[in-house]
């Protein structure tokens, strides 16, 4: 893992593209850059475990994270997993508790990081990161709805069907006319997403291949028929 200081008027403009940091204006980017810094995480590196102290709020620049909750067993279960744009632990800086969660590197991934007490002071001088703040807690709340939702109403297809659709709409298009997922996820890591074995997410991965929903590379998912997989979805 690499670590820089940041505090340069590029850095200050990657800042600017940031979603949670586009309404600042100069002099709260100031501040903003003034006491942030990357971080480098290789690929399956652990940025935060569970429990750890909540110090530092992650910006990702770069790359991608899963937010996991693991058992003492040694499994997963996949809460989330954030693209470039998105950030993750600012719940602990809010209520000063321990990590409710596990965050890895996807890949190699470059994060932004704010401390806690720069982060508090931003909350009380500047009403966008306020607004940014429960506008993203809001879009956790609704994705965990969702997520339950779905563990009770889909069977292993359905919510495997609609985790595919989900992660098709952040994907980019290949060569071939099919979307290339931007996330670099293996059949255990899709398992750990939908709450289902990997016996069964590799059946369910299979049986979408033999139907030409979708073809598996070697490190990632291309989805060849977007319909067909809502179709699936719905079942």
């Amino acid at each position: 893992m690499a670590v820089r200081m940041t505090g340069t008027s590029s850095e200050q403009h990657a800042l600017t593209s940031m979603p949670f940091f586009a309404g600042l204006d100069s002099a709260a980017l100031d501040v903003v850059a003034s006491g942030t810094r990357i971080r480098r995480f290789r690929r399956g590196e652990v940025v935060f475990h569970v429990g750890d102290p909540g110090d530092a709020l992650f910006l990702i620049s770069s790359g991608s994270v899963k937010i996991t909750l693991p058992s003492e067993t040694g499994e997963e279960a996949i809460l989330a997993t954030l693209q470039p744009g998105e950030v993750f632990g600012e719940l602990s800086l809010l209520d000063g508790a321990p990590r409710s969660a596990t965050a890895v590197a996807l890949e190699l991934t470059e994060t932004v990081v704010l401390q806690r007490d720069r982060f508090l002071q931003l909350l009380a001088t500047e009403p966008t990161i306020r607004e940014a703040v429960l506008a993203n807690m809001a879009a956790e709340v609704r994705r965990l709805t969702i997520h339950v939702e779905e563990l009770h109403f889909l069977d292993v297809t359905g919510r495997l069907a609609k985790c595919l659709v989900r992660l098709a709409e952040e994907g980019r298009r290949d060569g071939d006319g099919g979307i290339r997922l931007r996330t670099p996820l293996n059949q255990s890591e899709l398992a750990a997403m939908v709450g289902c074995t990997r016996q069964s997410a590799n059946r369910v991965i299979g049986q979408f291949t033999d139907d030409g929903l979708i073809r598996v590379d070697r490190e990632s998912i291309v989805v060849l028929d977007l319909r067909g997989l809502e179709r699936a979805a719905r079942r």
